[in-house]
């Protein structure tokens, strides 16, 4: 059976065990897409990745992406780790910036002093969450419709919708419905207030998904990304903060978003937890 070099890396921490866990295998193209969807299960982590040569002539590396539920298009927090993980393996990008193919398409990448940050790809839909959906958001989450503040579509793949509610205390509070909320992937956000919560980060997300086999998701690149684009796009957000996810779980994860022209950068911390080889 072959055997593939392996790392778990720990993405938007800068400690171990505080991010979001990401299992890389690396130079995995003979592997076939069963097989990657198996070992995905196997690992029972949000998402594993197979680094493999890219097939768009101005691609640096590619990759495919997995839940224990099945393949994503894109997903942020294995993109920075893929980046990570890349670049340390000796990786040199064939421009300024560096270049991942995913299904999505081609996401731009760079690093950002002791971070990697992608550029957010454009959004597949976006728009006010349609008022049918409301109620059963609500009840999914625990909520009362009116403490919704507003709920917008926020997808750029997973296919996430969002809503913003007014305190962090009443996100970190949520306590989900899976069988209600299904097959709809919801991220929650709400701003830190200064006094109350202090000045480490500017909002609160959390990211539910039970329709992927993932209860609650630590830390969120492609919500973020998303959120982001809504929350600057209507004025709610500064064109720099941070948001902090996994709270609710024992993480400190902070994700770094900054707009810089006409892109949204989404950045995090990788450090390495496991290395090693993987028999597959």
């Amino acid at each position: 059976m072959p055997i593939f070099d392996f790392k778990q890396v720990d993405v938007f921490a800068s400690e171990p065990l505080k991010g979001n866990p990401l299992a890389v295998v690396i130079g995995a193209d003979g592997l076939d897409e069963a097989r990657m969807a198996a070992f995905a299960r196997w690992t029972n982590l949000s998402e594993t990745i197979f680094l493999l040569q890219p097939a768009a002539p101005q691609a640096d590396y590619r990759v495919r992406i997995f839940t224990p539920g099945g393949e994503l298009p894109f997903a942020g927090h294995p993109t920075l780790g893929a980046c990570a993980v890349w670049l340390a393996g000796g990786g040199r990008p064939r421009g300024d910036t560096i270049v991942q193919e995913c299904p999505v398409g081609l996401i731009t990448l760079r690093r950002d002093g002791s971070r990697v940050a992608f550029a957010a790809p454009p959004l597949a839909r976006s728009g006010p969450v349609e008022a049918e959906l409301w109620p059963r958001i609500a009840a999914g989450l625990g909520l009362a419709i009116g403490e919704i503040r507003a709920a917008q579509w926020v997808d750029n793949g997973p296919g996430w919708l969002a809503v913003l509610l007014d305190t962090r205390r009443r996100v970190l509070e949520l306590r989900p419905d899976a069988a209600i909320l299904s097959d709809l992937k919801v991220g929650v956000v709400a701003p830190w207030d200064p006094a109350v919560d202090g000045t480490q980060a500017q909002f609160e997300v959390r990211a539910f998904v039970p329709g992927l086999g993932i209860p609650e998701d630590p830390v969120t690149g492609s919500l973020n990304a998303g959120v982001a684009q809504w929350l600057m796009g209507c004025g709610r957000a500064p064109e720099s903060y941070v948001a902090a996810q996994g709270t609710a779980l024992g993480r400190a994860g902070r994700v770094h978003v900054r707009k810089s022209g006409e892109d949204i950068w989404v950045g995090g911390e990788v450090v390495t937890c496991i290395e090693g080889r993987v028999t597959l």
